[in-house]
């Protein structure tokens, strides 16, 4: 099992652990005077506030799936990224992040409390500054793309609901960063939705992360258009779940959240042993994704005797003494 469950490595600097990634902030030089920071995807997943299980080659998967739409949306609006020394690490410009975080709509689509579809089934048609007609199905296309904000919660809080209004009334950011975000996100999305279709896959919605440099330009982060920031349906068998009222084909990543959920609390229970053949088929789900998306046959980095000596190996030229 290549499985990379962490990647702690001292002789990188400023570490910051997440739940699926692990990251370190490289100091400022001449060339990079706002400093970098290393971000190396792991394969743990997820759910629950906690962490399940780790996937083999997720890490590789997303960090690719990633690259594909960075490199194909960078005359949209500029990224992050700098370097690839590993299929699972990135090199990015240190950012400020904004403290608002992008969801884009196409969809009436959702499960949690505060998804489009749960609200509008409770008999909201306004919501997150947008009023929705009457007589949508569930998981029926909006007339166009929206935007639903929230605050961003970096403390361990809730993210709240937010209009664009509010957004601009509390200061999280000014009319001028709204205007141009609001105006990427859109632009990305539309672009990821068109690409999608041409292999027959439905871009339902997806979240932006987006930070600002020194010089105060807006520059996308974090991941666009992955497999865990967004939801895709499989354009064959998506008129028949709309008229039948079923979920809509999917990529299934949730069966590991599905099975733990069917045997405990995972918020207060121990987490019950995982099975194997189950781990195995959720890697092949994200490879599977993968390929779907990129129009690519995934090919698995084997370099290294594990995961971490690879990235080790290839992140050596940025150890500090």
């Amino acid at each position: 099992m290549r499985v990379l469950t962490e990647a702690r490595i001292p002789e990188l600097p400023s570490p910051y652990f997440g739940k699926v990634r692990d990251c370190y902030d490289l100091p400022a030089t001449a060339e990079f005077p706002e400093g970098r920071r290393i971000l190396i995807s792991s394969d743990r997943i997820s759910a629950f506030d906690r962490i399940l299980a780790a996937i083999p080659f997720k890490g590789q998967v997303l960090t690719q799936v990633a690259r594909f739409w960075f490199d194909r949306t960078a005359d949209i609006c500029p990224n992050h990224v700098i370097a690839y020394p590993d299929p699972n690490v990135v090199i990015g410009q240190h950012l400020t992040i904004l403290p608002v975080e992008i969801v884009v709509r196409g969809y009436l689509a959702g499960t949690t409390g505060t998804s489009i579809l749960t609200l509008y089934k409770k008999g909201q048609r306004q919501m997150y500054g947008h009023t929705l007609p009457d007589g949508l199905r569930d998981n029926a296309a909006l007339p166009q793309a929206i935007i639903t904000p929230t605050s961003k919660a970096f403390d361990g809080g809730h993210d709240e609901p937010l209009t664009a209004a509010e957004i601009v009334a509390q200061g999280l950011l000014t009319q001028a960063q709204w205007d141009e975000v609001s105006a990427k996100a859109l632009a990305l999305f539309a672009r990821g939705q068109t690409m999608a279709a041409e292999r027959g896959l439905i871009l339902v919605d997806t979240k932006y992360e987006f930070g600002v440099d020194a010089a105060g330009n807006i520059l996308l982060a974090d991941e666009i258009h992955t497999p865990d920031s967004s939801r895709y349906w499989l354009a064959d068998g998506y008129d028949a779940a709309l008229r039948d009222g079923t979920r809509p084909p999917s990529f299934d990543k949730d069966v590991i959240r599905s099975w733990v959920a069917a045997r405990c609390d995972p918020y207060v229970d121990d987490i019950p042993e995982i099975p194997a053949e189950m781990i195995e088929a959720t890697s092949q789900v994200y490879i599977q994704a993968y390929e779907a998306i990129t129009g690519t046959r995934f090919v698995p980095d084997l370099s290294g005797a594990t995961v971490l000596e690879r990235v080790r190996g290839n992140l050596a030229p940025y150890f500090t003494a």
